[in-house]
């Protein structure tokens, strides 16, 4: 039992958060953080442990810089926010936290609730009347696992431990919590708490061991059995588990709009990107941690095909309407479930001897052809004029270490890329709000300062980050990343999907669709500027190699770099 003998609620709020393994606090501060102001100035004085406060001026990069520290360290962040206005900034890196597991302990100020009476830290401003709302939680409520509002000091513990046991939780993510400034400010004396906390996590979800047996049944009797999988990898050691299984069944692995390395692109089962030309043939399909494994309107597996889904929640229940055919649902994380699968596979290889070797000749044909496809596009790419997505992802590529981290939130072709290393690529906007990447990138490099962070970021996606305040962050703090931007002049999904909705419609043949095209010229690597970063404009596929040299230099002097490079749109 550890005991604070006198402070406030404030004080106990962040020694709990240490203690608990919280190192940073993301915060856009506002008046409702005075007691925590107060307490982070006192911790400085008498040297309490508490999380390490990290200022950063717009909401939306608080949140994704959260995503990326965990994706690096495991371990929960947490992130304030100004009350109700925050927590509006916040919502669309809050959505893809949540659709992504990603455990953040999101907490706002709760405008003060006292109008008179001489209560510490009672209303003291216009603005203490007009934001508050009838329940700011309700705000988020959709996109949280749990959210609550703290009212005393006494159950500060008790509400700190259930926030971050239900955020670790399988299936993990977001949870909210306010904070009003009155209960910060309270004083507390012979506050007693656990340390260790004795409110642990729950284990994670374990596999039926009758499903596993199943599963091994089907696939042991399968020709053509694929693994399709978007977001396993999300925990790196679950990529050895992943290759175990793979290589000892030759079972290939299809990472379709991937977000993790879930298998090194160079095991000889890893079978590319796209899943769609091999549903004709496939007999067996295990969505390994996947919430879209196709789309219906495009390319379906045959109907006779075995589904399998797996995953800590297999069947995504919070999605509303998710219609996969799910023959066999197994819950239980990718850790767990894949060795016993493994094991169960390994008991019936004798009997699938053949099938096994000849699916290994066949994937190998099929992976020299997919590499062989690969070099002709970036032949085709290296002088096009405008520069090519292919060329850009060829030259970070070559200036790239196994063990460096890429970022993206752009065009960047990654079937010209050796992703070899678990946890070193990252697509994780997961809920489809674009603006993510920069602020993770700088989460990441808060987590792996002597790694290098290169940013991938289309010219929208660029705007909708914040670059002004995502690059002060990343001055301030000493974090350089490099940022490179896809700038295609365009929003190029939207070109996409209007043409696939209306192909000979009016505005495919206008060929320049409204509200799709930005104004030519734009000079993004000006924003960097402003905090004394490094940014250059690249127009030519052959300067782009000595642009990429001269921002990694500027990265080497401690300095953000932005290469702003002009590229083909789709």
């Amino acid at each position: 039992m550890t005991v604070i003998e006198s402070g406030t609620v404030a004080e106990a709020y962040l020694t709990l958060l240490a203690d608990r393994g919280v190192e940073y606090l993301f915060a856009n501060a506002g008046t409702d953080f005075a007691p925590l102001i107060e307490a982070f100035a006192k911790a400085q004085i008498t040297g309490s442990k508490v999380p390490k406060p990290i200022l950063v001026p717009h909401e939306n990069v608080a949140m994704a810089m959260a995503m990326g520290y965990y994706l690096i360290s495991g371990k929960p962040p947490a992130v304030m926010v100004h009350v109700n206005a925050g927590t509006a900034n916040a919502i669309a890196g809050l959505i893809n936290a949540w659709r992504g597991n990603i455990p953040i302990l999101f907490t706002a100020g709760r405008t003060p609730f006292t109008e008179d009476g001489g209560v510490l830290g009672q209303r003291s401003g216009e603005i203490h009347w007009t934001q508050e709302m009838r329940d700011q939680r309700a705000m988020t409520r959709e996109f949280v696992k749990w959210d609550y509002e703290l009212p005393n000091g006494n159950v500060v513990e008790a509400a700190v431990d259930r926030a971050l046991n239900i955020a670790m939780s399988e299936p993990r993510g977001t949870v909210y919590m306010t904070l009003p400034r009155e209960v910060l400010a309270g004083p507390i004396s012979n506050f007693h708490y656990d340390s260790p906390s004795r409110h642990k996590t729950p284990s994670a979800p374990f596999p039926d061991v009758n499903a596993i047996d199943q599963a091994a049944d089907w696939l042991s009797r399968a020709e053509n059995p694929l693994i399709v999988t978007s977001s396993a990898g999300r925990d790196p050691s679950d990529v050895a588990k992943i290759a175990r299984l793979a290589d000892s069944f030759a079972l290939p692995v299809i990472q379709r709009k991937p977000r993790y390395v879930a298998l090194s692109s160079e095991h000889p089962m890893h079978l590319g990107f796209n899943p769609d030309p091999f549903f004709e043939s496939a007999d067996v399909i295990v969505v390994l941690e996947c919430d879209v494994p196709w789309i219906p309107k495009k390319k379906s597996p045959k109907p006779d095909c075995k589904i399998i889904h797996i995953g800590s929640d297999p069947i995504f229940e919070n999605y509303p309407l998710r219609g996969y055919r799910c023959d066999l649902g197994i819950t239980g994380v990718i850790g767990a479930t894949l060795p016993l699968l493994a094991e169960a596979l390994e008991i019936r290889a004798r009997q699938a001897g053949t099938r096994i070797n000849t699916r290994r000749e066949r994937v190998a044909k099929l992976r020299e052809a997919q590499r062989e496809k690969a070099r002709s596009a970036l032949n085709e790419a290296r002088d096009g004029m405008p520069i090519r997505p292919t060329w850009i992802t060829h030259c970070l590529e070559n200036i790239r270490r196994p063990t460096d981290i890429i970022v993206k939130e752009s065009p960047l072709a990654p079937e010209q890329m050796n992703l070899i290393e678990p946890g070193t690529f990252f697509s994780v906007g997961a809920g489809g709000a674009l603006g993510w990447s920069l602020g993770t990138s700088l989460g990441m490099k808060a987590a792996a300062p002597d790694k290098l962070v290169i940013c991938t970021v289309g010219d929208g996606a660029y705007m909708f980050g914040n670059p002004v305040p995502a690059h002060y962050v990343g001055h301030a703090e000493k974090l350089p990343t490099l940022t490179v931007i896809f700038n295609n002049q365009m929003w190029g999904a939207v070109k996409r999907n209007t043409r696939d909705v209306y192909p000979d419609g009016f505005a495919a043949r206008s060929n320049r669709e409204p509200l799709t095209y930005f104004e030519t010229g734009m000079r993004f690597e000006k924003a960097v500027e402003i905090v004394g970063g490094y940014g250059e404009r690249v127009e030519e596929a052959q300067e782009l190699p000595k642009a990429l040299d001269r921002a990694l230099n500027a990265i080497g002097d401690g300095r953000p770099s932005v290469l702003n490079v002009v590229c083909k749109g789709p």
